[in-house]
């Protein structure tokens, strides 16, 4: 791998001309409105990370970084991929190495960058980090954004991290949010379900390559330290953590470690999530109480703001997300399958679009449900398009163009209900029990008569091309 952790990446981040440093801004909002804006309204396709120093009111070198892989060059370092043209491109590399994906399991050290500091009992803090307050309407100040929460299950033995929010209560207090089956939670009410406190670490600064196994859907059963080790190539080195036993990222740059015992909750969010809405209403949640931080010299807290989409956080879940229902297509035996894009307004899991070569009648009827039914695209998802060959999935136009024009709305859509959805989605009642409906939407010619369906008004790939190779200098001047 290019890099060996946070540190290292920044730099490489920095050489390709896609990180921005920021003195001065507060935690209070201005992060927060300053990486809205360079998100949504910058000139630069590739929005770059933006890394905060000198917060004010905190010691110098103590620092916030956003942004971490929203930009396909970004993407490549991470995951260890060939740089590419394209959005599809990326997609494309990163399914191509799932397909031969070896799992290696984490190994144990005695040390590393992450002990260079440890608090203690009194000697905790959480507001010794510059934690922003990211929203305007948000309940507090969030900690856990861009992190891992580390679970272990209590019967079967395997670890677990995902990103789910925690918001700051005191100094030794993270009221945590895990929607409704996530791995976490499972493992949390394992041990409530006994009675017994629920050991946690949350990693609040690591290497980017664990903070994207850390948002997507691996397998129920396999350590995400065992998957981001394959994308790595080589065993994630972690430390124990003295309090919990839980392994933790050996060179992460802060780790809180503590418990939630059942039956202590606080409130927690309002918090403006990744579908662009305060969708989950304030709430008791179980809290952690923290009994150990341990952080590098200089920390970087990373963080990620989500929200109306385009965000900080967004492009990297359409890649990783596109890339995981794509390999699932192709296991489960979805032939011909052209692409997969998880649309950018949909925050990567409300509208996703397959591109398929048609081989048999029902085949693009196959690909949709299989899609929306995956456990990579079933979470909170709502409309799955299916288009022909011909159509880039990445293309919104075009896509568009394919179910304005080849879909029928009596023959083309079909509607699945009470499927797996939760808090977050913005549609769904507050009080509702978590259940959404599904969209299909076939957007291909339709099998029994595409051949006879009426032809694309465009040039042909050899007259385009005999036309460039002609006046191709002199049409773009």
């Amino acid at each position: 791998m290019a890099y060996k952790d946070l540190r290292d990446w920044l730099n490489l981040v920095e050489e390709k001309g896609e990180l921005k440093k920021i003195e001065g801004a507060s935690w209070d909002l201005e992060m927060g409105a300053i990486t809205e804006i360079i998100y949504k309204e910058g000139k630069s396709a590739a929005p770059p990370a933006v890394l905060f120093d000198k917060v004010p009111g905190y010691a110098e070198g103590f620092r916030t970084l956003f942004g971490l892989t929203t930009s396909p060059k970004r993407m490549a370092l991470t995951l260890g991929l060939p740089e590419a043209k394209s959005d599809l491109d990326v997609v494309r590399a990163y399914r191509d190495k799932l397909k031969d994906l070896k799992m290696i399991p984490p190994r144990v050290v005695q040390d590393g960058p992450v002990l260079e500091n440890v608090d203690r009992g009194e000697d905790v803090n959480l507001f010794k980090f510059p934690v922003p307050l990211m929203h305007e309407l948000d309940g507090g100040r969030y900690i856990g954004t861009a992190c891992l929460v580390i679970t272990r299950d209590p019967d079967e033995g395997w670890v677990n991290f995902g990103a789910y929010r925690g918001m700051v209560h005191d100094e030794k207090s993270v009221a945590f949010y895990v929607s409704p089956g996530k791995h976490g939670m499972l493992h949390r009410q394992k041990y409530f379900d006994r009675g017994q406190p629920c050991p946690v670490a949350i990693c609040v600064g690591a290497d980017p390559l664990l903070f994207l196994a850390s948002g997507n859907e691996i397998p129920y059963g396999l350590s995400e330290y065992d998957y981001a080790g394959g994308f790595k190539g080589e065993p994630i080195d972690v430390v124990i953590g003295e309090y919990t036993g839980l392994p933790i990222p050996a060179h992460a740059e802060i780790v809180i470690e503590g418990e939630a015992i059942p039956g202590d909750n606080l409130g927690e969010g309002p918090f403006g999530e990744w579908t662009g809405y305060y969708a989950s209403a304030g709430r008791p949640e179980p809290v952690i109480r923290v009994k150990n931080v341990y952080y590098r010299n200089n920390p970087i807290l990373c963080c990620a703001r989500p929200g109306r989409p385009p965000s900080d956080y967004s492009y990297s879940k359409c890649v990783v997300k596109s890339a995981l229902i794509w390999d699932e297509l192709e296991k489960i035996g979805v032939p011909n399958v052209n692409g997969v894009w998880c649309h950018e307004a949909g925050g990567g899991r409300m509208f996703n679009i397959v591109s398929i070569k048609q081989a048999y009648p029902g085949h693009s009827r196959q690909a949709g449900l299989v899609a929306a039914g995956s456990h990579a695209g079933n979470y909170l998802g709502r409309y799955v398009v299916v288009v022909d060959d011909d159509i880039d999935p990445s293309n919104t136009f075009d896509v568009l163009w394919a179910i304005a024009s080849r879909s029928e709305p009596t023959e083309s859509i079909e509607i699945i209900r009470k499927c797996w959805s939760g808090p977050l989605d913005p549609r769904i009642p507050v009080e509702s029990k978590g259940f959404n409906s599904r969209a299909i939407i076939d957007a291909c010619r339709p099998y029994d008569w595409k051949d006879k369906f009426p032809a694309v008004v465009e040039s042909s790939p050899e007259l385009r091309e005999k036309t460039l190779q002609k006046w191709g200098d002199s049409l773009f001047e």
